[in-house]
């Protein structure tokens, strides 16, 4: 952690700068937040006999915006504790209280004019090695600068934050002219590993990187739609995941982000720019203009080109034809069908070039042109293609980067194709494309990837040390074992890693074999056992859709057998005389998180959403998360005290009755799932190499394995107690007759069964009262309703 920054002062207390703050606080930095000193009472501070130069006045627009983080969902900080550290105060008494910051973040409106202002005044009041930035999404670095002394321009530099700030990765981080290196490159660490941020290095020119090409992108959608004749649900239907795109696709997206703020962004591009014909394309349509004249601008105004129904609860969509919502419908076309059942956005793309009908039509359309622009555009907006790449996977959240896409696609097929259709190619490309290998990313000497700079030369895309590649260690020959669920890799200094990659790191008899022969591994060979990878979620649970077959087929010895293997294979990584640590990210569901409980320590990412679900689909976790929850819940108990398990028993009960997921990994410290001294990392690329470094910590400490537990169970008494709230709930309608018989079963594994309060018992007894829960559950007709409608819609069914 970089020691030179400690407090932070973020000016502006709207939207973007009081998510800021939170971001902040949540990084454990002391946060003062000012806004402007409002120009009139509100009737109750008259009321309360408050004048103008009353403090609470004062201070009323941040203290407000303080407010309303606290109410905010999603939650805009890992903890409701973390906003405890923010001040606020007001941009006319508070200025002087800058001196004590080291690092003061501009944020106020998007106005060249109110920016100048705001950062020159700010600018008086710094200690000579803070750090002044500005949150603008593409106003000029160096115009925002201009009124600030020689000394502070050259530690001013443009920090452009993607809303929301806690869970959009990307930081582009814009130099000004005079902006000195080592103030940029101290920004990036810190950034990066206090942060968690991806930082991209981008050029001060309008709108900077991601939203330069996402914007273009957005503009040439528009207008292939009108030009295709689609509507803008088949529209999305072609622009999500078929082609490496979020679930939000292009008119979800701009729901989400503003319709308003779409045309803003998309004037200030025809103002910036100074080629005509590239001004043209972000013109504004004639149909947008009249969304926002009627107020329908998107999400925040209760509909856009989405809404919701409100009698149904369906979502609907805007016909332009006609300005009235209709029904969802879903594009028919063979080729997108084809392309949407392909593992990766690669092989999508390429089953979409394939053509053959008008979708895929539309899709060659859009694609070539966000190619054409972001080669075109490279020298002016960055300095290499890793630069843009990242910016568009952080910030809009693509599968892949556009020289990413080049490359998967053929540099020289695409170029000729093109060239065909009469585009003109940019320099970047026809230099590539002259080459051999003709390839935006290269591999050069030791496997170090280099990449295409703006210069027309290669060089090495950086690496943080701190960050663990299994794909390229296993390139480097560190692949141990493997088979289609899992593999073992050797991350070097005695430590081996279990990889997950399963789909969905699902967990079935391929995981479970490569959990026992990980713990034969290091039992034998190694210092350490790390479980992680480098996926989009940790793990989503046990495979649903095998454990369905069996029920179908009634193959209870089948499920059994499964079953109780997974237990002991947890049991095996709980008790291995090695240390195992587990590095859980994004859903770490059901099974998933049962494995992080086996581990002597979890180095989570703060985003980390972890919880036993299986009450979701009509069952109970049997994989040793019920058990591990009583556990969990007797442990809190002193010692000495008599066991009354009640209060603990009861939050443990409802957490997984619940199927509660945490909404951070400190709140899963909060929910029983983490423990007080697992770990957490704000940099997700570094995820890895924190965990290998717990490993570590924990072999050459001498670290010695827990001893098999005896559980004190809470027995009948408990067990009474908590069917009465049962019962409650199902009287006031809340939960239906199968949420009772679930219930109940959970009940009977967590307060130990027939047994007087305080019952000792071993682990293996409460494993064998969550498998024959499991197994009687999944006997369960409407359990199996569950399971289907999970599979076939993703959703929960309350049946």
């Amino acid at each position: 952690m970089n020691p030179h920054i400690r407090r932070v002062a973020v000016l502006g207390a709207g939207v973007m700068g009081s998510a800021i703050a939170a971001l902040l606080a949540g990084a454990g930095l002391d946060v003062l937040l000012l806004d402007i000193v409002p120009d009139r009472l509100t009737p109750e501070e008259a009321a309360r006999g408050l004048t103008l130069a009353s403090r609470e006045v004062r201070n009323r627009i941040a203290a407000r915006a303080l407010e309303q983080l606290r109410q905010q969902q999603p939650p805009p900080c890992f903890d409701p504790s973390d906003l405890t550290w923010i001040e606020v105060g007001n941009l006319e008494d508070d200025l002087p209280r800058l001196a004590a910051c080291d690092w003061v973040i501009e944020a106020v409106v998007e106005r060249l004019d109110v920016k100048q202002d705001v950062v020159a005044r700010a600018a008086l009041h710094l200690k000579p090695e803070a750090v002044l930035s500005t949150n603008t999404s593409g106003l000029s670095i160096a115009a925002i600068a201009e009124g600030c002394p020689p000394e502070v321009r050259r530690r001013f530099l443009g920090t452009h934050f993607f809303n929301p700030p806690r869970y959009m990765k990307l930081l582009e981080i814009i130099p000004g002219p005079d902006t000195d290196p080592a103030v940029v490159a101290r920004m990036q660490a810190f950034s990066a590993q206090v942060l968690g941020k991806g930082v991209v290095i981008a050029k001060d020119t309008p709108n900077f990187i991601a939203n330069r090409i996402g914007t273009y992108a957005l503009a040439i959608t528009l207008d292939a739609m009108a030009a295709f004749g689609l509507a803008p649900d088949e529209v999305d239907d072609l622009t999500g995941p078929v082609m490496g795109r979020p679930q939000s696709a292009t008119f979800r997206t701009l729901d989400l982000v503003g319709i308003d703020t779409y045309v803003h962004v998309a004037r200030h591009m025809q103002q910036a720019l100074p080629d005509p014909a590239e001004r043209a394309v972000f013109a504004v349509p004639a149909f947008i203009e009249e969304m926002v004249a009627r107020g329908w601008t998107g999400e925040k105004a209760g509909g856009g080109f989405y809404r919701r129904n409100r009698e149904t609860g369906e979502l609907e969509v805007l016909d332009l034809a006609t300005w009235s919502y209709r029904p969802r419908r879903r594009l028919s076309s063979p080729v997108i069908e084809a392309a949407r059942a392909l593992p990766s956005a690669a092989d999508r793309l390429r089953a979409l070039l394939q053509g053959g009908d008008r979708a895929a039509d539309f899709a060659w359309f859009v694609l070539k042109k966000v190619l054409l622009y972001a080669a075109e555009k490279l020298p002016e907006i960055a300095d290499d293609v890793a630069a843009v790449d990242q910016a568009m996977k952080w910030g809009f959240r693509w599968e892949l980067g556009p020289f990413e896409m080049w490359d998967a696609l053929g540099v020289t097929a695409l170029a000729r194709r093109m060239e065909a259709e009469g585009e003109r190619l940019p320099q970047a490309v026809a230099h590539v494309a002259s080459r051999q290998p003709a390839v935006f990313y290269e591999r050069g000497t030791g496997g170090v990837l280099r990449c295409y700079t703006a210069a027309g030369v290669y060089r090495g895309v950086e690496q943080p040390p701190e960050r663990i590649s299994l794909v390229q260690l296993k390139e480097a020959g560190h692949l141990v074992a493997g088979n289609p669920g899992a593999s073992l890799v050797d991350l070097g200094d005695g430590v081996l890693c279990l990889e997950l990659h399963a789909p969905k790191q699902a967990i079935g008899p391929d995981v479970i074999a490569m959990m026992e022969q990980a713990a034969d591994e290091v039992e034998a060979r190694w210092e350490a056992l790390v479980i992680g990878h480098e996926g989009r979620h940790f793990c989503v649970g046990a495979n649903l859709m095998l454990m369905l077959m069996e029920a179908e087929d009634e193959n209870w010895d089948e499920i059994d057998a499964m079953v109780r293997r997974f237990q002991q294979a947890v049991l095996r990584l709980k008790y291995l005389r090695k240390p195992v640590v587990a590095a859980p990210f994004g859903m770490t569901l059901g099974g998933g998180l049962e494995v992080c409980f086996a581990a002597a320590r979890v180095q989570a990412a703060a985003e980390a959403y972890l919880g036993l679900v299986e009450t979701g689909v009509g069952l109970i976790p049997a994989g040793g998360g019920t058990k591990e929850m009583a556990l969990r819940a007797a442990s809190r108990i002193p010692p000495g005290v008599e066991v009354r398990l009640d209060p603990f028993l009861r939050f443990a009960f409802e957490t997984v009755a619940l199927a509660k997921v945490s909404t951070s990994a400190q709140d899963a410290k909060r929910l029983g799932y983490l423990r007080a001294e697992d770990g957490v990392t704000f940099d997700r690329d570094r995820l890895l190499y924190d965990a290998k470094q717990a490993a570590l910590g924990l072999a050459r400490s001498g670290y010695r394995p827990p001893r098999p537990a005896r559980i004190p169970v809470g027995g009948e008494p408990a067990a009474a107690a908590l069917k009465v709230g049962v019962a409650d709930m199902r009287l006031a309608g809340r939960i239906t007759d199968h949420d009772v018989k679930i219930a109940h079963h959970l009940i009977r594994v967590m307060t130990g069964g027939d047994l007087p309060r305080g019952t000792e018992v071993p682990e293996s007894y409460l494993l064998d009262l969550e498998r024959e829960a499991f197994l009687s559950l999944i006997g369960e007709e409407k359990t199996r309703q569950r399971m289907r409608h999970m599979l076939a819609t993703g959703k929960p069914l309350r049946n």
